[in-house]
């Protein structure tokens, strides 16, 4: 019989490793699902929502990007599906509240560097840190 393990790791931890029917996540071509029987490859994920679908409903995670690699587990029939996140962490986990705050003082750094060179270092990382604070809120309100 065909099965699929989903692994969620980041260079800190393991994060997630267990059974599951589906991975569903997005990289810069688009939404993908894996099943079992996935044939092999290897990706970039963007920072999204990583689902899995497994016996006991549905587990989630915010990924702040990555890669994934399928290709065969192994015991017989069995496809490994690995995500390997720079950042990750569980939807559950988020603390909305400094979310929230690292959301208002990204915006207040751009808003203090508005109008200097688009390539600022500053803002780079300005723009990061606003990502990073919008995914973990839609994360927040993500209902599986």
């Amino acid at each position: 019989m065909a099965t699929l393990t989903v692994e969620i790791v980041t260079p800190e931890e393991p994060l997630f490793s267990a059974p599951a029917h589906a991975l569903m996540a997005r990289s810069s071509e688009g939404d993908f699902t894996i099943l079992p029987q996935h044939t092999a490859t290897v990706g970039d994920v963007v920072s999204s929502i990583v689902r899995v679908d497994t016996d006991d409903g549905v587990v989630a995670y915010a990924v702040h990007s990555g890669f994934f690699q399928v290709g065969p587990g192994t015991e017989e029939g069995e496809t490994l599906a690995t995500v390997l996140a720079g950042v990750a962490e569980r939807i559950t986990d988020i603390d909305v509240a400094r979310a929230q705050a690292a959301k208002e003082a990204a915006e207040a750094k751009l808003a203090s560097l508005k109008g200097e060179d688009g390539d600022n270092e500053e803002q780079l990382l300005a723009y990061a840190a606003l990502e990073r604070a919008e995914l973990r809120l839609r994360a927040a309100d993500f209902t599986p």
